[in-house]
């Protein structure tokens, strides 16, 4: 091989070398890209999941309250969801507890029923409980239903949103004509768990046909029902 031809070779090696080594840099700054974008992402979660559980407590709130709720990117908005008191086949009260949803790339935080779930379908996991008490050896059931109302939809980067209330409570005594509550959920796994856990037999099942399941919580024992619902009057500003 001549001079020049090992000199050519040599300047292409160079450059393939020049190459590769632009193309690594590149793929590790995309995914150090989508790491901080998953941590920033994990972070709001757990901002929004706390804020929640702070600002949702209506058992000990009446009146107006505001809460405000940071996060660095996302989307807050509210979605349908219903919760049904049921005595065998019959629907003996239904409410349209809406719920809360946010979400930031793949994360995911709803308050429903009460409760606070975070994670996607198959992936969730219970944040706070919900707001149903049946003790395993009681012969009482109160089921609290907390109702979201008609908030806008918020969407953001670098937002701090207010979380306005205005809350009233209405009570009811249902009676003994009820022995299983529903809560419509795409992440029902959560849920499931929770009232597995505590004695109660728990199906899925569409109950309207609007293609989001309801989980069935069927407690043990005749049991004297009380309705508590907590109307929330939610306003994001």
């Amino acid at each position: 091989m001549s001079g020049s031809d090992r000199g050519q070779s040599h300047v292409v090696g160079i450059a393939l070398l020049v190459g590769v080594t632009v193309i690594s840099i590149a793929a590790i700054t995309a995914s150090v890209g989508v790491l901080i974008d998953q941590q920033v992402a994990s972070a709001d979660a757990i901002r929004v999941a706390d804020g929640m559980e702070a600002a949702f407590d209506p058992k000990g709130t009446s009146g107006v309250r505001r809460d405000r709720l940071p996060f660095a990117d996302g989307t807050l908005r509210p979605v349908d969801r219903q919760l049904r008191l049921i005595d065998g086949t019959t629907v003996v009260r239904s409410i349209d507890t809406d719920a809360l949803v946010f979400t930031s790339g793949d994360q995911r935080v709803t308050f429903a029923a009460g409760a606070i779930m975070r994670g996607s379908a198959g992936e969730a996991w219970l944040h706070a409980k919900p707001m149903i008490t049946a003790p395993p050896n009681g012969s009482t059931l109160i089921v609290g239903a907390p109702v979201i109302g008609t908030p806008d939809t918020v969407s953001g980067s670098g937002t701090t949103v207010t979380i306005e209330q205005n809350v009233t409570h209405e009570r009811s005594v249902i009676g003994n004509a009820t022995d299983a509550v529903s809560i419509e959920t795409t992440t029902p796994g959560p849920l499931s768990w929770y009232f597995s856990e505590r004695g109660a037999a728990v199906e899925r099942q569409d109950l309207d046909g609007d293609g989001v399941e309801s989980i069935i919580v069927t407690f043990r024992g005749e049991r004297q029902t009380y309705l508590i619902v907590h109307e929330l009057n939610v306003e994001v500003i």
